[in-house]
C-alpha cells in the first residue's frame, strides 16, 4: 500500500532539479542537443557553435546559403525546438 504523501522517483528528481535551479539549464541543453534531430545532419554539420543566452539561441553557421534558409523559416524552427523539449525555452534565433 502506498502512502498518500509518497511521490515517484521521477517527480522527486524533477522537484530537486527545480529547487537547485538546474531544470532550466537541463532544458536548454536538451534543446541544443535536438538541433540535429530537428534540422538534419547537413545543417548540423555546417553549425560551428550553438548556445543559449537570455532565451535566444545563438547559432554560428559556415554557409551563407544555410544562414538565409534558417532566417526564412526561423519561426517554425523555434516552434519545433520548443515543442521537442516540451516548453518555451527560446524566443528568438540569432544567426552569425
Amino acid at each position: 500500500m502506498r502512502k498518500k504523501n509518497a511521490s515517484t522517483l521521477g517527480d522527486a528528481i524533477k522537484a530537486y532539479l527545480k529547487a537547485m535551479g538546474l531544470d532550466k539549464k537541463l532544458k536548454e541543453r536538451e534543446l541544443i542537443n535536438s538541433w540535429e534531430d530537428t534540422l538534419g545532419k547537413n545543417i548540423a554539420n555546417a553549425t560551428k557553435n550553438i548556445y543559449i543566452s537570455n532565451r535566444r539561441l545563438f547559432v554560428e553557421i559556415e554557409s551563407a546559403i544555410i544562414k538565409s534558409e534558417i532566417l526564412m523559416i526561423k519561426t517554425s524552427i523555434i516552434q519545433s525546438l520548443n515543442k521537442k523539449v516540451g516548453e518555451v525555452v527560446i524566443r528568438d534565433i540569432i544567426v552569425k
